[in-house]
């Protein structure tokens, strides 16, 4: 995803910068209509309208690095949701509300891209029970990096009692991988799911809301009926 230019740069260096980024932006089209597996660097060269040696004095790696790096741009973009809807929140605002918020604006972007994060979801997870050491520390330092920009907000909202003191990187665990799973479960099933009951399944990235009406009843009132919940805790 292009960025606005640096008026730091050189000229040399912000042409070196675009070139990079057209080359990124064809690799995640390439990745999201064949897959890592079937994805070559031939298309992603043809996409980007460069040549193939070119695609190498940026990317030595070649298909992997490019891989990696449109990755690397996925976390980061993010990591710009949350501080966006959460470290740019107005003061006073219910965590609730805001995590509500951030919900349905991560099925719209998953909506907008779904394609190309069930590549991503699907590489992840084919490496975490893998032996690449390397490739397995570089995910996991990315999952760090992104847990750690909603960690200090969740911990915040410890302090001020609005929510239980648990451990804030579960919390944080826990909603992302309940996002995951939802977006990842929708776009298997396509349009076919099954309803459950009257209402329907709830489709994420058909009604962003609903889902996020779901998924922050299910974090915050837990699955308890009246004060089950609080005669447990």
């Amino acid at each position: 995803m292009a960025s606005s230019p640096d008026p730091s740069l050189s000229r040399r260096e912000r042409e070196r910068k675009r070139r990079r980024q057209a080359m990124l932006d064809a690799a995640r089209a390439v990745f999201a209509e064949e897959g890592y597996a079937d994805a070559t660097l031939d298309e992603i060269a043809e996409r980007a309208e460069f040549g193939k040696g070119t695609l190498y004095n940026y990317f030595e790696g070649g298909k992997e690095e490019l891989f990696l790096a449109v990755f690397d741009e996925a976390s980061q973009e993010l990591e710009g949701l949350i501080r966006t809807v959460f470290h740019a929140s107005p003061g006073g605002r219910p965590l609730r509300d805001t995590v509500h918020e951030f919900v349905v604006r991560y099925f719209e972007m998953v909506r907008d891209q779904q394609d190309l994060f069930l590549v991503l979801v699907k590489e992840v997870h084919t490496i975490a029970f893998s032996d690449e050491t390397e490739r397995v520390e570089f995910f996991e330092k990315q999952q760090e990096r992104v847990l750690g920009t909603l960690v200090p907000v969740l911990r915040e909202a410890m302090d001020q009692a609005e929510i239980r003191r648990l451990s804030p990187t579960l919390v944080a665990n826990v909603l992302f991988t309940s996002l995951r799973s939802m977006g990842t479960h929708h776009i298997l099933e396509g349009d076919h799911a099954p309803t459950d009951g009257p209402a329907g399944a709830v489709r994420p990235l058909n009604n962003p809301d609903r889902a996020a009406d779901a998924l922050t009843t299910l974090l915050f009132d837990g699955l308890a009926v009246g004060d089950a919940s609080s005669a447990s805790a």
